[in-house]
């Protein structure tokens, strides 16, 4: 309910601040009339994304809404991992004389990179930031993400909660970490660890932390050599993908996945499925709507000169450069709000 209510909410939201912008009025036709034109009429943009999959379709989907909404003609491009490709179609907008573009970073460490294909464009790095975000430049290039730090944190409390209430304070734990190198796997596999501690949990490794890049099948077949011979208290994912891998995992090896908690982040369609069926214990929510159509709200507020998050509930950083989309913790009590 909640990503469809929220999906309602941001339309209803967008289409009282373009009636707003033009005057309120509308002729028999239902077209605007009087004032100015609405806020990112007649602008175009380029959404380029890291490569096209579950989370980031939905993204692409929001990103779409809002341009729909604001009047902003909107492509979009599938960079299938590739820095050379991502930066080419940077080229090909700023060619194209796009007002902005929107980039899910390949690489985190090339947004400067990219800042520079983009020339006189405005540019939103969205779900991703750099990595090194003392590049971003305000009237210029911002980030619309969420707070990783935020997402692992939430895992950490719900397992700190789940192992006091069973009397426990030492845990074992496996991990299931994406790809190396980028920020948010950092983020993610750091925080959740900082959590139990804070929350007096004494958290150690049953293994060297899998690798798994954020895929299912990858966290599959990783975890696999490791169950039966290996003793933990519970499996930590950085994302739902890995998650599901291993409650495919446990029960190729004839164990129960409801025996153990599994945590993971995005709340994907599947994620929140087996939060349901109990094989997964909790989620967190990443907004990939909200990631969307916050990016597309940036861009026409940086071409319009207002502060990035003009028109929206979302908070800023001190610098005025982040745009924060809010994680929230998904579990049993209250997964019907997500589906």
């Amino acid at each position: 309910m909640k990503k469809r209510l929220f999906a309602g909410l941001i339309a209803s939201a967008m289409m009282a601040s373009m009636l707003a912008g033009c005057g309120g009025g509308s002729d028999s036709n239902g077209n605007a009339q009087g004032g100015d034109k609405a806020s990112g009429d007649g602008y175009s943009m380029t959404l380029i994304m890291s490569l096209r999959d579950e989370f980031l379709s939905t993204l692409e989907a929001g990103s779409k809404s809002a341009a729909d909404e604001l009047g902003v003609t909107l492509a979009s491009q599938d960079a299938q991992n590739d820095t050379g490709k991502m930066l080419q179609f940077i080229e090909s907008a700023k060619n194209a004389g796009d007002d902005a573009v929107l980039i899910n970073l390949v690489d985190a460490a090339t947004a400067q990179q990219c800042i520079e294909a983009a020339g006189d464009m405005k540019v939103v790095f969205v779900n991703r930031a750099p990595s090194d975000t003392s590049v971003l430049e305000a009237g210029k290039s911002v980030a619309v993400v969420s707070n990783e730090n935020t997402s692992g944190y939430y895992q950490g409390e719900f397992l700190a909660n789940y192992f006091k209430d069973k009397g426990k304070t030492e845990i074992k734990y496996l991990m299931l970490q994406g790809t190396l190198g980028l920020v948010h796997t950092e983020q993610r596999s750091a925080s959740v660890l900082k959590a139990l501690e804070d929350n007096g949990i004494k958290a150690t490794q049953a293994a060297a932390p899998l690798v798994a890049d954020y895929d299912r099948a990858n966290a599959m077949d990783m975890i696999s050599p490791l169950l039966g011979n290996t003793e933990f208290d519970c499996i930590i994912a950085n994302n739902d993908a890995m998650a599901l891998g291993a409650v495919e995992a446990l029960k190729a090896k004839g164990m129960d996945p409801t025996s153990i908690p599994i945590v993971g982040i995005d709340a994907t369609v599947d994620g929140i499925q087996a939060i349901k069926d109990g094989t997964l214990a909790m989620t967190v929510f990443q907004d990939a709507n909200g990631q969307g159509y916050g990016a597309v709200k940036a861009a026409v507020n940086l071409i319009e000169g207002k502060a990035i998050n003009d028109g929206t509930n979302y908070e800023t950083d001190e610098t005025g450069n982040i745009c924060w989309v809010p994680f929230e913790p998904v579990t049993p009590d209250n997964v019907a709000d997500y589906e």
